[in-house]
């Protein structure tokens, strides 16, 4: 690919742009200064302005760590969001979340531009599975377990099938994970409550193929490309030369 395309691609700078730094001599390949917008390179160099590291394909992938007290939306004239922990470049490429945790809630949310992607991840149809660690009031016990797999009724609509693996139970209080294949509005809270059960803590360690590992609250890293590799495979989808994706 040509070096003033690469720079420009994901739209956070223009082609003239690109070319200016160029001429300035702040672009670097390779830790050697190129000024030629014709060069091409490769996925294997190191492109650097102003000596440090880029990344400028069309589409960003990357997995936030949401902290407590933080919406899961675009923007809020009244509130903090998601959007306000993410570098700016990431605005200016359109990057959203992919789906929703409550404002309580902690854990792994995804974020990208690309829609396609992102459309099919939260298909029910996918059964893309959402792993939660609930702390809930009260005992848990195996007939909590059998009505999850069961699916229940939240009388606006009845849950699929969930997994509920109980890691501890004590009289006032319980904890457990859940996988889920969906993720409606508050429903892991809902499922709790029709149980007889309040959540008052919900974190989320996995989505999919992703994990959060040791990534701390409040701070982001984009997906290796294996990561990304698993998401386009979880999807259904596989990913073109370009950064894109098709079905």
């Amino acid at each position: 690919m040509r070096l003033d395309k690469y720079l420009a691609l994901s739209g956070e700078r223009t082609r003239s742009e690109a070319t200016r730094l160029l001429k300035a001599g702040a672009v670097e390949v390779n830790c050697a200064i190129v000024r030629d917008g014709a060069f091409h390179i490769s996925e294997t160099d190191d492109v650097r302005l102003y000596g440090q590291p880029i990344s400028d394909q069309s589409m960003q992938y990357l997995m936030l760590h949401k902290p407590a007290g933080i919406l899961t939306a675009a923007r809020d004239s009244r509130a903090s969001t998601v959007m306000d922990l993410l570098p700016e470049r990431y605005a200016r490429r359109k990057v959203l979340p992919v789906g929703r945790l409550d404002k309580d809630t902690t854990g792994l949310l995804l974020m990208t531009n690309d829609g396609e992607l992102a459309h099919r991840l939260l298909s029910p149809k996918r059964h893309v599975v959402k792993t939660y660690l609930a702390t809930v009031t009260g005992r848990l016990d195996e007939d909590d377990v059998t009505a999850f797999r069961a699916g229940i009724d939240l009388n606006d609509f009845v849950s699929m099938p969930a997994g509920l693996t109980i890691l501890a139970a004590g009289e006032d209080e319980s904890t457990a994970m859940v996988e889920l294949k969906e993720g409606k509005f508050h429903q892991v809270k809902r499922m709790f409550l029709a149980r007889g059960h309040e959540v008052t803590a919900l974190h989320r360690p996995s989505f999919g193929p992703l994990t959060l590992g040791d990534l701390p609250q409040s701070e982001s890293r984009e997906l290796t490309s294996d990561e990304i590799a698993a998401l386009y495979a979880c999807a259904g989808m596989t990913q073109n030369t370009k950064g894109g994706s098709h079905g």
